[in-house]
């Protein structure tokens, strides 16, 4: 039985009941060993439709470049430019550009802006400058 056999006979299988952590492990395990068709055609299958974490896991393998490029280009810009980011909530990058101005608010480089920005979004932003600000201002 091939890898892809086997965690198609799995999916399967925990379609009809919960995945059990050794198996579903053993099979994310098993998924660099499969070629690009045969992920491709684990993730339209219908037993997998509802494998959450495998699915997940499929996915980072099969983009794995255009995810690591999408990255590297947002810790490669500048801060003005992060925040026109941050702003256009279409962009799908919005989670990755928070995380990267909230690195650059812990290592003290453009705070202000930052914290403009943060201010101006959602509740959670703003609660989270509202606490950092505070430590800054105590650790000073």
């Amino acid at each position: 039985m091939t890898d892809y056999e086997y965690i198609l006979k799995q999916a399967r299988k925990f379609h009809y009941s919960k995945w059990t952590d050794e198996e579903l492990r053993k099979c994310v395990d098993m998924l660099p060993n499969l070629s690009r068709e045969e992920l491709t055609a684990l993730t339209m299958n219908k037993w997998t439709r509802e494998a959450k974490i495998l699915r997940e896991n499929i996915f980072n393998i099969l983009f794995k470049e255009q995810i690591g490029k999408r990255e590297e280009r947002i810790k490669n810009l500048d801060t003005d430019a992060l925040i026109e980011e941050f702003k256009d909530k279409k962009s799908g990058n919005v989670a990755l550009v928070r995380k990267e101005m909230q690195n650059r608010f812990m290592e003290d480089k453009d705070c202000d802006k930052i914290a403009e920005a943060f201010n101006a979004s959602v509740e959670k932003d703003k609660q989270w400058v509202k606490s950092h600000e505070k430590k800054r201002k105590e650790e000073q």
